[in-house]
C-alpha cells in the first residue's frame, strides 16, 4: 500500500545552525517563502516580516546559542490571515530583556520586534524556549507585468 506523503503549504519549518550565518539564511529563507506565498520581495508584508525574523535570529544565535545546538525557524499561515514566526532556540534559562537604560547596549531587537509585529511572546519548551511574532498579512500582490521594474525600496526622498 502506497501512502503519499505531502507537506502543508501553509508552513515552513527548518533547523539552521546557531551562527551569523545561519541568522542571514533565516532571513533569506523568509523572504523566498513568503514571496512562494503571494508576498513579493520588497513589499511591505516580506520586508516586515525579514526585520522580524532577523531579530528573532539574531537574539537566539547571540543568546539562546548552546554549542552544537541548532535554532529553529518556523513560518506558518494562520487561518486569521496572519504570518506566525516562531524562533526556537535551546537555552530556556535566560530572560529576554527590553533596554532600560539610552545608552543600554542589549534589548533594542525587542522594542523593534514590539513595534513590528500585532502580537509577540515566549513559549517554553522542554528543552529551551520558542519566541514568536505574528504579522497581519494584507492581500497577496498580484504578480508585476513582465515590463514593469520592481518597486525599489531604497530610492532616496526628492531634495527639496
Amino acid at each position: 500500500m502506497n501512502a503519499e506523503i505531502s507537506t502543508p503549504t501553509d508552513q515552513f519549518t527548518l533547523r539552521l545552525s546557531a551562527t551569523p550565518r545561519g541568522a542571514r539564511l533565516a532571513r533569506r529563507l523568509t523572504a523566498d517563502r513568503l514571496a512562494a506565498w503571494g508576498h513579493p520581495h520588497h513589499t511591505d508584508v516580506n520586508d516586515t516580516a525579514q526585520h522580524l525574523v532577523a531579530e528573532l535570529a539574531a537574539n537566539a544565535v547571540t543568546h539562546g546559542r548552546v554549542p552544537g545546538r541548532d535554532f529553529e525557524l518556523r513560518l506558518l499561515l494562520l487561518p486569521e490571515n496572519t504570518l506566525r514566526i516562531e524562533v526556537s532556540d535551546p537555552r530556556g534559562d535566560r530572560q529576554l530583556r527590553f533596554v532600560t537604560e539610552p545608552d543600554g547596549e542589549h534589548g533594542r531587537g525587542l522594542v523593534l520586534v514590539s513595534l513590528l509585529a500585532a502580537t509577540w511572546g515566549v513559549t517554553d519548551r522542554p528543552i529551551g524556549k520558542t519566541v514568536w511574532a505574528e504579522l497581519p498579512l494584507k492581500t497577496p500582490a498580484s504578480t508585476p507585468s513582465v515590463g514593469s521594474p520592481p518597486p525599489c525600496p531604497r530610492t532616496p526622498a526628492p531634495a527639496d
